[in-house]
């Protein structure tokens, strides 16, 4: 499965993201996946007529299971959850007992259960600090516009460039860690704080300077440099020579003093298209290998599919019979992939893209059956 970005999530306040959608003047916005309900429109489902308050909470489970499912469905770097913590925390969720758990993950002892207990404790202490700095930060000397200052290039690596900068230096040290020359890979990454800098500064020119990029973009031109990207990319990031979204959603080159205003205006408007990429809806099926059956359903977001292999892990899916073979066979006999996916007219003003996707979804129960011994669904 590939990695998601919850976007919306991350444009949500802490209690917009809690109750799972955002408010705005016209309709309400999922958080999970930015479908968006438009107020005053009644919305059918299941024989039932819901107004779209209650609609965007209907879709909510139906399509999420809960916000919270979505949540830890995300990956470490999104949540900062280890696979373990993601696990214990979709056990407490349903309210089970450490003994009940113990025997479920086959972790340690219940007195391992109560110890990850308490770090989760200590995680959400350290996160509340956390967001009440980020909060002050961002809330500090704002520019006549209303928003915080852009970045530049920190001082620390501006004051120690100034201390390296006689070429000769720079050469022996570039020569020393890169000895396939610079365009080649780092054999390793310097321990000193000055030689990092200059390796940062030589590999920022592989990045273009009008560009924005996508974090996948990032790892793979550092990954060709160092086997450790990771390090790489938040080394950059931490001593300012790449910038980024909050979200991780875009990265570009931090511009430095007295670069063209005309460049900067371009990366704003290149990490607004960005933001407003659609997302893509569709019909997906989870097939068992290893007897055929496949489960059939659509939906609006189709980056999420993630969140069902998660529920079906924790053994919280909500098709049951997909749920109990899932555990007999096993992940690995089983396949997500999408089926189709919706298309959308250029000139959408009246295409109704709900109704669309359930017509959609609805061909493709007709053509697979995936009923009684053919599969999960629901007849």
């Amino acid at each position: 499965m590939t990695e998601q970005h919850p976007d919306f999530a991350y444009d949500a306040s802490l209690e917009e993201m809690k109750r799972g959608y955002i408010e705005t003047e016209y309709e309400y916005v999922c958080v999970c996946c930015g479908y968006a309900a438009e107020k005053g429109i009644i919305y059918p489902h299941n024989g039932v007529l819901y107004e779209s308050f209650r609609y965007i909470q209907v879709h909510i489970q139906q399509d999420h299971g809960s916000v919270f499912e979505f949540l830890i469905s995300q990956d470490k770097r999104i949540s900062g959850l280890s696979d373990v913590q993601r696990r214990l925390l979709a056990q407490f969720y349903q309210g089970k007992k450490d003994a009940e758990i113990q025997k479920e993950l086959g972790i340690g002892s219940t007195s391992t259960i109560r110890n990850h207990r308490f770090v989760l404790k200590e995680k959400e202490r350290q996160a509340k600090v956390l967001l009440a700095v980020m909060e002050l930060l961002h809330s500090h000397e704002p520019d006549a516009a209303g928003l915080p200052p852009a970045p530049l290039r920190s001082k620390v690596s501006q004051e120690v460039n100034k201390e390296t900068n006689s070429l000769t230096e720079q050469e022996q040290v570039l020569s020393k860690y890169f000895p396939f020359g610079t365009d080649g890979p780092l054999e390793t990454f310097g321990a000193q704080e000055k030689h990092r800098l200059i390796i940062m500064d030589e590999i920022a020119r592989r990045f273009d300077v009008e560009k924005v990029y996508t974090e996948a973009e990032v790892n793979g031109i550092l990954e060709q440099v160092y086997e450790d990207y990771v390090l790489l990319r938040r080394s950059m990031v931490d001593y300012g020579i790449l910038s980024r979204e909050e979200d991780g959603s875009s990265y570009w080159l931090t511009p430095q003093e007295g670069e063209n205003s005309q460049m900067t205006n371009r990366r704003e408007e290149l990490k607004q298209l960005a933001k407003e990429m659609k997302t893509e809806a569709g019909v997906y099926q989870i097939q068992n290998k290893e007897n055929g059956k496949r489960y059939i359903a659509s939906t609006p977001n189709l980056r999420s599919l993630n969140g069902q292999q998660f529920m079906l892990n924790m053994g919280s899916h909500r098709n049951r019979r997909l749920q109990e073979e899932w555990k007999q066979y096993g992940e690995d006999a089983f396949a997500i992939e999408v089926v189709e996916k919706l298309k959308v007219p250029e000139s959408n003003l009246f295409f109704d893209a709900k109704d669309a996707l359930k017509k959609l979804e609805a061909s493709w129960l007709e053509k697979l059956q995936p009923y009684g011994e053919n599969g999960y669904n629901e007849a």
